[in-house]
């Protein structure tokens, strides 16, 4: 009775959370607390209970880490002109037939170079929706593009919170996930080129709003030293160098810019880094406000409290009976599927990325583990299901926060082909092209 009450109250902080439009890292305090006081009701000892919580923080502080220079990228890339540069070039190689097919090549691209979905939504995704409505083209169909192109990088780039988190879960290397994640993207981006360029020759546009691009070359300019961040992001982790570093680095590179090329006081600079970026000018305020160290704090403390709260679910074993059910799910359908059947309602009920992944490594771990499955094939099978299956839930963060911020309903889901390409191919070609390997013994994946 007592799993019933904690878990009720889960619940009904995710959904007063949504409601009430608070992040849901208050959730994941309240779920914690609920679960404390469970454990507490159940005659764990305090100290017991906490030793639970911190099994699991090690992971996530490695994905807390990359966060925080996710946070002082998207301050400092916004001021420094990068993210501007890229929207001017992308835009100004629009032919009005290939609309659609660009704006998902450039959501893919900054999405890539950012690693965050939101942070394309937020910037490169307001201003192709903006001149999709001026040039009387789809909004959904655009929109659909737009969220297919920044779950590449959400999902594949490594830069991204999201390919961590799977990483440090998963015990595997990043760079090797995200090697192999491309190889499973190949046939979903190539099918997606086809429908966008199809849609893209259905759905012209008629003008392209010039005052925007002038409007961003006037208040950022267009030097080729603005792609100087961006370049280190994807030029450096080809030569090994850690992912931080590479990130510290780029950090370092857009805080020169700011302050040389943009003349913004090195003061403002380090405040633009920590508290986000507030444009002078007016006009440019939504499409370039934003990001900072402290736009990744809810996330920061979410990633922590969820780890906190699967570890308490561990170590009191109320995750063992759902195990039990799984396996036997995983007898009738096999085991991709399961995951995929699994995460998909966990996403369902917890609304949130980052949890479900928490969550279902936890309940599919020990199944993978027992058949001798690599912690390679376990990532990768969490990257082409649960990642990308997040972005198509509506009433999920993942998918209901960039829709929000393009201004769209859930009109343009139909049209996020990349997002259910990649589960679909990769369960039809998983065992062809990317056969599974067992090891000799029972891979520790827990």
């Amino acid at each position: 009775m007592d799993t019933i009450v904690a878990f009720a109250v889960f619940l009904a902080a995710i959904l007063f959370c949504l409601v009430k439009g608070f992040s849901l890292a208050w959730a994941l305090i309240v779920a914690f607390l609920a679960f404390f006081c469970m454990g507490l009701k159940r005659g764990y000892r305090v100290q017991a209970l906490w030793e639970m919580a911190k099994k699991n923080e090690p992971k996530a502080m490695i994905v807390v880490r990359v966060l925080c220079y996710i946070g002082l990228l998207t301050g400092l890339w916004r001021s420094s002109g990068t993210i501007s540069y890229f929207i001017y070039y992308g835009i100004r190689i629009i032919s009005p037939t290939m609309f659609i097919l660009i704006a998902f090549l450039l959501s893919l691209l900054l999405s890539y170079a950012f690693g965050t979905s939101f942070g394309a939504a937020s910037t490169a995704g307001v201003v192709l929706m903006a001149l999709a409505r001026a040039g009387g083209v789809n909004e959904a169909v655009t929109a659909g593009a737009i969220m297919s192109g920044i779950y590449f990088g959400d999902r594949g780039s490594p830069v991204s919170s999201c390919a961590s988190l799977v990483a440090a879960l998963t015990e595997t290397d990043l760079y090797g996930n995200v090697k192999r994640m491309l190889k499973t993207a190949v046939l979903p981006l190539v099918l997606s080129f086809g429908v966008y360029f199809l849609l893209s020759r259905a759905n012209p546009i008629t003008v392209i709003d010039e005052e925007l691009l002038t409007l961003l070359k006037e208040s950022f300019g267009v030097s080729a030293w603005m792609l100087l961040p961006a370049a280190i992001m994807l030029v450096l982790p080809l030569f090994k160098v850690p992912i931080r570093r590479a990130m510290a680095i780029s950090v370092g590179a857009a805080f020169v810019l700011t302050v040389t090329m943009q003349g913004i006081p090195v003061l403002q600079a380090l405040k633009t880094a920590i508290l986000g970026y507030q444009p002078q000018n007016a006009a440019i305020t939504k499409i370039m406000s934003g990001g900072g160290f402290i736009s990744m704090l809810p996330t920061m403390v979410m990633n922590i409290f969820a780890a906190a709260c699967t570890g308490l679910l561990e170590g009191m074993g109320l995750l063992e009976n759902l195990r039990g059910r799984l396996a036997a799910m995983r007898a009738k359908i096999g085991l991709l599927p399961t995951l995929t059947v699994s995460g998909t309602l966990i996403i369902m009920c917890v609304c949130n990325q980052t949890i479900s992944i928490m969550i279902a490594h936890q309940l599919m771990g020990s199944i993978y583990a027992k058949e001798g499955k690599e912690h390679e094939e376990f990532a990768m099978d969490i990257a082409n299901s649960i990642v990308v299956i997040a972005g198509l839930v509506p009433w999920s963060i993942a998918c209901s926060v960039p829709l929000s911020m393009l201004n769209i309903g859930i009109s343009a889901l139909p049209y996020a082909c990349y997002l259910y390409l990649i589960p679909i191919c990769y369960l039809f070609t998983k065992k062809f092209f990317f056969p599974a390997k067992t090891v000799n013994s029972e891979a520790n994946i827990k």
